[in-house]
């Protein structure tokens, strides 16, 4: 059991956070955060996941290195380039953990350090050193809302969660923030994700439960079927909650677990529900499936399904569309089982019944799918399985961001 609370990333013991404007883009506004960073006041056992796509940007692979022995004491990162695929970009990297040790009296591999933009243009590291000493004033323990913004790109809104929970008698936190607007698709998508907690728990037993919900929450999320070059979810654990340290997969590893799952989750939502140009968030829920995997992959199909998108945008209840993009997904089901529902807080409506379609109310069908939340809900009535993905409609709008993207 567990409950929200404010703080984001400083909602947990220990952990300050800041961000400021350095000037990494020439051309954004000084009132634009472009530098963030997260500090604990103890060491802290740390883990990552990273995008599946086989090209990497420098700072995963600093990060890795730094992360490798399982421990790390911060997290800078900064908006505006992506510090991908250019000269110098490796270097560039470990520079601005450098700046960050210096700046505040630890050592460069203590950092995780990440960075979000455009891709294949050479880094500002002027700017970011110069900015470093600013940044490492602004850390403070209400400073989430400061890095949050800073790691914003097309974002639209900060995505910023905490809880808190019990694990042997001691109140536990765990509070994060994450950007991610375009260029998202599972595996993971042009995202970060920084979560803090103040939790005792092994290393072996914190990379198991970030990879689990990872895999369940930020890999469930398309916005555009494009990965990004940058996705990394860091998770820093410095233990100053006091709990009995979690070294079994027991009652304290469950609530662990169902904490990061619901923080993680809802900010996956979130990001979707933010993608570019997005007027609303589509869930795609499968129920009555032989196994999760296959639900999954029905899901995906579904909400990465460009028609789909585009149907949704225009509230169009085309549910043969959604059953064309299962028929693509290569996962096993039988089409003659299906039944298809839209839904929304304006009510539901059946679509199809066993795989033909049925009649409805066509009017009251454009009116929950002119919600800001749609959900197409399918049940294969095959099994016992299910899963939920999330995605966004396809707007004129998502054209015109990324027709200009670089300018």
């Amino acid at each position: 059991m567990f409950n929200e609370i404010t703080g984001g990333v400083c909602a947990a013991q220990g952990f300050k956070a800041g961000g400021v404007h350095c000037g990494v883009k020439a051309t954004s506004s000084p009132d634009k955060n472009d530098l963030a960073m997260i500090l604990s006041e103890k060491e802290c056992t740390a883990a990552g996941v990273y995008t599946l796509n086989r090209v990497k940007a420098a700072p995963i692979y600093v990060t890795m290195d730094h992360l490798e022995d399982g421990t790390a004491w911060g997290i800078v990162a900064n908006s505006g380039n992506a510090n991908a695929c250019c000269p110098g970009s490796h270097e560039n990297a470990e520079a601005m953990c450098a700046a960050a040790a210096q700046a505040t009296g630890r050592e460069a591999a203590d950092f995780a350090v990440c960075s979000t933009g455009v891709i294949g243009q050479t880094i500002n590291i002027g700017a970011i050193q110069a900015g470093m000493p600013a940044l490492a004033a602004s850390l403070s323990d209400d400073g989430s809302d400061l890095a949050a913004a800073a790691i914003m790109t097309t974002d639209t809104v900060k995505k910023e969660l905490a809880v808190s929970f019990s694990v042997g008698g001691r109140e536990v936190r765990l509070g994060a923030i994450a950007k991610g607007s375009g260029m998202i698709h599972p595996n993971m998508g042009t995202m970060l994700c920084f979560i803090t907690t103040d939790c005792a728990i092994t290393l072996e037993l914190l990379e198991d439960a970030l990879r689990d919900t990872a895999q369940k929450t930020f890999n469930r999320v398309t916005v555009d079927g494009d990965t990004s070059t940058n996705d990394t979810c860091v998770i820093l654990a410095n233990g100053m909650a006091g709990n009995p340290l979690i070294e079994w997969k027991d009652e304290g590893y469950a609530a662990f677990k169902e904490a990061l799952d619901h923080v993680c989750r809802q900010l996956a939502r979130s990001i979707a529900g933010d993608g570019e140009g997005a007027g609303k968030l589509v869930t795609c829920r499968i129920t009555g499936a032989r196994s999760e995997e296959s639900a999954e992959r029905l899901a995906k199909a579904v909400v990465g399904s460009s028609l789909v998108k585009a149907a949704m945008c225009g509230a169009d209840a085309n549910w043969g569309r959604v059953m064309a993009a299962m028929g693509y997904s290569k996962a096993p089901f039988r089409p003659e089982h299906v039944d298809i529902s839209f839904a929304s807080e304006a009510g539901s409506v059946l679509v199809c019944r066993q795989g033909d379609g049925v009649p409805f109310d066509e009017a009251k069908a454009t009116e929950i799918l002119s919600q800001k939340e749609a959900v197409i809900a399918v049940n294969l009535n095959e099994g016992d399985d299910s899963a939920e993905c999330w995605g966004c409609d396809l707007t004129a709008e998502y054209v015109r961001i990324n027709g200009d993207y670089r300018s």
